[in-house]
């Protein structure tokens, strides 16, 4: 129940259903003057607030803070309690989730109370997407072999994951095999507006507001495209939204980005949303709401706003929010949503003042820049980061440039090396992966059913795809698929290679697959600067394949064109791409698809049937995932014999009262670290080596090193992921100065060794341990195991000069307190080596948020030093989850105490 200090709860009659709705009309006549002019993505906070209104976690204070926003335009700090209503999963990331709700379940049993109280308290969907590799292509069987070998490695997982589908309230599982959790997000999911049904003093209550949301994939923003807001955090911030806790946010500054015209011919959304890219990033955008507006919206197809949205983490932006149109109304419909919703968004939208129009009137932006559509050309970008936009008509001198710049191999562009048992060889620049891929551009049909068309020219034309060049389909729903068939493009397509390898996220995330033995040889043999064009949105180096060292992102055409031509050193403006049975030469411009063409196939083959037919079943899966067993019940049987998941120990001797919080007293310095440490050098991520701490694990546990995996599927076991934590091979402990790697000195010894080890060795000893860091400490992806980890190995307190905004709350949601030093002072001018014990008090008696503390340093020679901090825990509800250990501990008590 609102407070609702603004009198703004209001009803809205939509056909025969009335709901109650937070009008912002209203609350602009009674005290919130001018919020009619704030951006469309901040209304949509402003109503969170209004609705969630109780006087602790939403005061009057911070609705009043959205309204002088129209003034200050964000340059006023001012942090905000955001619910989004609901959460998307992947299953890389999704998996912990789960792990912790199903050990939450026992720690309730354990407590003697009823385990069903622990459910998601907002609705979660969870999309199995990252799991496929393109191990088989270019043949019919591509599809079922990648299938059944995903099963195959990935089923420890899965049963446990489908034991959740059935065990829990409020969770569905969206099995593999359906598509990319973004593109089902937009083609299903989401709602634009949604409803929730409650009993508010006896009566019965459907209150109706903004679709929002937070994923643990940062391209959750695809969804922005369709006027719903949300984007990518770690898994804490998903669990604590899972289980109805807020996530702290500052309101953001929304930059407006003003699109005018039309795209030309012969140019994609893919080069509309790179030349965004490449503007955003120039424009610096980092931590701020992006949202478009300008006459240029009605001449783009939804998709083509989702194709701009998706990309905003490769922008900088939270978000790239695009406001409800005409063209939201008309998806919703042609994706079969039903009437009823479609009514209740338009009419909803309309009733908010959140309905855009050509002739709306602009919001108040923190800043704006304009792109003119017409100005958009043909472009890629690469070879390392999406921003680097390379136009087309430039791209094979470019490609020579960076050969030069880059990769200081100038002048071998003519070089060419044989490749044993082939009738081919291989030279610098050559397209080794040809990959149609990923959400952002497998979501829209105009460029998919450009793809096609392009391969259906070429066959006519009689050229083929290079042998060298490893190709695959990886489309993001099975939408597509329907679309293809029905058209017959997907006939043209497979004739050419791009065969259908499955429904993921593939080659965008590094689930390339191997390139061929001898392919893959001849890359190594001669150092060659390989390629890879993906109709993707990261390309980062090392990311794609680790045999291929420049990566390219492009529109789906293009990458077929690229397969047909073999190589970035072709100016596909100029040279032939190809010749004809005939020999004669063959260009692009001869094969390339109209405008006209592909609109007229879109519009005859992407149907409302396609769509409805698709969804019908769509938490159904396939054979493989119905004849998964599973043991029912609501606790889960953990297997023990499982390297996938396990139960944590986080709930380890758990009572209904919190232990009293102690200070940290003798502790040992596990780390000293400089600025700039991101989530990525603190996470466990990537290949996991045999010669590790997590190897040795495995290995212990009967694991050959070919079945390792990745740090990414074993993220549900926390042996595996503890172990791996501080473990990145490019990490600096400046206690061992000079080394790589994740080690550390154990002291009183002075023995060198890895970061794992050495926090056990701590652990037997009853050591507390602290770390200590520079600025901006935890910058890089919100990863929930950063935190995790941290905990596992017995770290009490990081100590740094700066922390990243989310790692501070996870660190926080674990149950580590944060400590900032003040005035200038850090490790460096403390003097600080390793080898001191660390004494930090005022956590047990009187603790506050951002509370003035002392952390009191005893060095080796028994001399004595403090240092001045600010206690980084900054609200009340930060205070109650470390007096519990952590946001887990605080739910479930909170749950067992209810009913």
């Amino acid at each position: 129940m609102s407070l609702d200090s603004f009198k703004c709860r209001k009803t809205l009659k939509v056909g025969a259903k009335t709901y109650t709705y937070f009008s912002l009309k209203a609350a602009e006549k009674n005290g919130l003057k001018g919020i009619s002019k704030l951006p469309y993505s901040l209304k949509v906070l402003l109503e969170n607030l209004l609705r969630f209104e109780d006087g602790r976690s939403v005061t009057k204070g911070d609705i009043e803070a959205i309204a002088k926003w129209v003034k200050n335009r964000g340059k006023d700090e001012k942090e905000i309690a955001f619910r989004p209503a609901r959460v998307l999963m992947q299953d890389f990331t999704g998996v912990p989730a789960v792990v912790d709700l199903a050990a939450m379940r026992d720690a309730m049993k354990g407590l003697g109370k009823d385990p069903k109280k622990i459910n998601p308290l907002a609705p979660v969907d969870l999309v199995i997407d990252h799991s496929v590799m393109v191990d088989f292509f270019a043949n019919s069987k591509a599809f079922k072999n990648n299938v059944n070998l995903e099963y195959d490695r990935n089923g420890e997982r899965y049963t446990f994951l489908k034991w959740g589908q059935g065990a829990f309230d409020n969770f569905r599982v969206v099995p593999p095999g359906t598509g990319i959790c973004h593109q089902v997000n937009l083609e299903y999911l989401a709602k634009t507006v949604w409803t929730k049904t409650e009993k508010v003093k006896g009566k019965t209550v459907t209150y109706a507001y903004p679709d929002t949301l937070v994923g643990t994939d940062s391209h959750t923003t695809m969804v922005n495209g369709l006027a719903v807001l949300g984007w990518g955090v770690g898994g804490i911030e998903a669990e604590a939204a899972m289980l109805g806790q807020p996530i702290s946010m500052l309101i953001p500054e929304v930059i407006g980005f003003r699109l005018d015209g039309k795209l030309p011919e012969g140019t994609t959304a893919t080069d509309l949303v790179l030349t965004v890219t490449q503007m955003l990033r120039k424009k610096g955008v980092v931590g701020k709401f992006v949202e478009f507006y300008g006459p240029g919206l009605a001449h783009l197809s939804l998709e083509d706003m989702a194709t701009i949205a998706n990309m905003a983490p490769e922008y900088g932006a939270t978000c790239g929010f695009f406001p409800i149109n005409a063209e939201t109304i008309g998806y919703l419909k042609g994706t079969a949503r039903a009437s009823a919703q479609v009514a209740l968004v338009e009419k909803y939208a309309k009733a908010q003042d959140m309905f855009w129009t050509p002739k709306a009137e602009e919001p108040v932006f923190s800043d704006t820049l304009a792109l003119n559509l017409a100005s958009v050309v043909p472009s890629m970008a690469g070879p390392k980061r999406p921003q680097d936009r390379v136009e087309l008509t430039n791209a094979a001198p470019d490609f020579a440039r960076v050969m030069a710049d880059e990769f200081k191999k100038a002048g071998e562009l003519s070089k060419r090396f044989k490749v044993e048992n082939a009738n081919f060889d291989l030279g610098h620049g050559d397209v080794v992966i040809a990959a149609i891929t990923s959400c952002t551009n497998t979501s829209n049909p105009s460029v998919m059913i450009g793809a096609g068309l392009l391969a259906r020219n070429a066959v006519k034309a009689g050229i083929t795809v290079k042998p060298w060049v490893k190709t695959s389909l990886a489309p993001g729903s099975q939408v597509v698929t329907e679309y293809l068939d029905s058209s017959g493009l997907q006939k043209d397509l497979d004739k050419i290679g791009f065969n259908l390898v499955g429904y993921g996220c593939t080659t965008c995330i590094g689930n390339s697959g191997p390139l061929p033995e001898n392919v893959s040889d001849s890359i190594k043999k001669n150092d060659l600067v390989a390629a890879a064009v993906l109709s993707g949105n990261r390309n980062f180096e090392g990311r794609v394949n680790p045999d291929v060292r420049a990566n390219y992102l492009a529109s789906p055409p293009l990458v077929v064109a690229y397969a047909l031509a073999g190589s970035l050193n072709v100016d596909l403006t100029k040279d032939p791409i190809g010749h004809d049975k005939k020999g004669k030469p063959v260009y692009l411009k001869d094969i390339w698809p109209t405008s006209k063409d592909i609109a007229a196939a879109v519009r005859k083959n992407v149907t409302r049937k396609a769509y409805a037919s698709r969804y019908k079943d769509v938490f159904k899966g396939d054979k493989h995932w119905r004849s998964i067993k599973v043991t029912k019940g609501m606790n889960y049987a953990w297997d023990q014999k499982s390297t996938y998941v396990a139960n944590p120990p986080y709930f380890e001797g758990l009572s209904m009262t919190p232990a009293p919080v102690k200070d940290v007293e003798n502790a040992r310095i596990l780390g000293l670290f400089l600025d700039s440490i991101t989530t990525d050098h603190i996470s466990p991520a990537g290949d996991i080596k045999a010669a590790s701490p997590a190897g040795a694990y495995l290995n212990s546990r009967g694991v050959e090193k070919l079945d390792f995996n990745s740090y990414g599927a074993r993220r549900g076991h926390h042996e595996v992921m503890m172990r791996g934590t501080f473990a990145n091979i490019r990490i600096k402990n400046q206690m061992v100065p000079g080394v790589e790697g994740g080690v550390t000195k154990h002291y009183p010894g002075g023995e060198t060794m890895p970061i794992y080890d050495a926090a056990m060795d701590y652990a037997k000893e009853g050591t507390p341990l602290v770390i200590f860091a520079g600025k901006e400490y935890g910058t890089g992806s919100s990863r929930d195991w950063a935190a995790k980890g941290t905990r596992l190995l017995g770290v009490r307190a990081v100590v740094a000069q700066s922390f990243e905004r989310i790692h501070r709350s996870n660190l926080i949601g674990m149950g580590v307190v944060p400590l900032q030093f003040r005035d200038g002072e850090s490790w460096q001018t403390l003097g600080l080596k390793g080898d001191e014990t660390i004494t930090i008090k005022g956590l047990a008696d009187g603790l506050k948020p951002r509370a003035a503390m002392e952390v009191e340093i005893t060095r080796a020679d028994g001399s004595k030093a403090t240092a001045q901090v600010l206690c980084r825990i900054d609200t009340l509800d930060e205070l109650d989850y470390y007096k519990n250990g952590g946001i887990m501990p605080y739910v479930l008590r909170n749950l067992a105490k209810a009913g």
